[in-house]
């Protein structure tokens, strides 16, 4: 049963694509930079998201498009030189996807080459623009506020769960998001009247450490930190904590598809979609500076009814009758 309703995306400014880029052709033999912190298998479908919106403007890969792709693997510290090695490279647009961190390192390494980025937190606050409306210098992107959304999934999670008292939450503390969201989920935490227990995890070691050892026996369920690096590893997350039996709630409906229990948070495949539009806008001729970072006026609850009645969990009527999809 779906009803899920399509993300849309606004600007601050106009998105309509201007008449004088809807008549520009196409630049031949043009080769953009793919930077990500995470892993390729697992964000096939947000690449292939990618390319669709890449060829919304005209640009086919493998036709007039050549993509280097640089997978950190989960590695903050790969980022640096995989980001010197696309300017070496003298691509034309860097696509800094997977958080804060690649972009970082993307406008670290470089203040001419085009950079559009996907985060999900502020892109003022983390210095990659000036502001929203106008984005100044070299850098643009999509701006999905996942990490802000911690608050509200501690919400649906006390909801879903209201016998619980204590909380586990995950966190990479090699995600610049970290401190932020642990801020946004303890000030939640006090509001409800919940304790929280702080699981820290950067590597696959430390999650098969941490989901298999760490949750107290008092804790009541968990709530997994947005993060690039989590996602890239969400089999394994939602395998560790379906053996540990614990309702856990999770930024994107990615980790429910994988059978996790429920997710709150914006649409990851239109995300990277809007990023290869904007690619493909810069390529044709735009600059970024002249678009305007792109915000979601949506968001969406996925629940999966199947991983409940395996947990023993009964969700609310109320909380399932808000869902966008419902995975059976």
């Amino acid at each position: 049963m779906k009803r899920r309703e399509l993300i849309s995306w606004v600007c601050a400014a106009a998105v309509m694509l201007p008449l004088a880029t809807r008549a520009q052709q196409p630049r031949p033999g043009s080769v953009i930079g793919f930077l990500s912190i995470a892993s390729p298998a697992p964000f096939a479908n947000l690449v292939a998201a990618l390319r669709q919106g890449l060829q919304k403007i005209g640009y086919v890969e493998g036709q007039n498009l050549d993509i280097e792709y640089r997978w950190a693997e989960g590695q903050f510290d790969r980022l640096a030189p995989l980001a010197a090695d696309l300017v070496n490279r003298q691509v034309a647009v860097i696509v800094a996807t997977g958080g804060p961190a690649p972009a970082l390192a993307a406008k670290a390494a470089t203040s001419t080459i085009p950079i559009v980025f996907n985060v999900g937190a502020d892109p003022v606050k983390l210095g990659l623009v000036a502001s929203f409306n106008r984005p100044g210098g070299n850098v643009t992107g999509v701006s999905f506020f996942v990490a802000e959304l911690d608050a509200k999934r501690l919400g649906l999670l006390h909801e879903l769960v209201p016998d619980a008292k204590r909380i586990a939450v995950l966190l990479n503390p090699k995600n610049p998001n970290a401190g932020p969201q642990l801020s946004d989920i303890t000030e939640a935490a006090d509001t409800l009247g919940l304790h929280i227990s702080v699981l820290h995890a950067a590597t696959v070691e430390d999650l098969d450490s941490v989901l298999a050892n760490s949750p107290s026996a008092d804790t009541g369920a968990l709530l997994v930190g947005a993060d690039a690096f989590f996602n890239s590893r969400r089999n394994q997350i939602v395998g560790l904590i379906a053996r540990r039996r614990l309702p856990a709630i999770y930024e994107v409906r990615e980790f429910v598809a994988a059978g996790g229990l429920m997710s709150y948070g914006t649409s990851l495949v239109d995300a990277y979609h809007q990023v290869g539009v904007y690619t493909g806008r810069i390529l044709a001729g735009e600059k970024p500076d002249e678009l305007p970072v792109v915000q979601p006026t949506r968001f969406e609850m996925v629940v999966n009814l199947k991983t409940a009645q395996a947990l023993g969990v009964t969700i609310p009527p109320a909380l399932l009758a808000t869902a966008d999809e419902v995975i059976e």
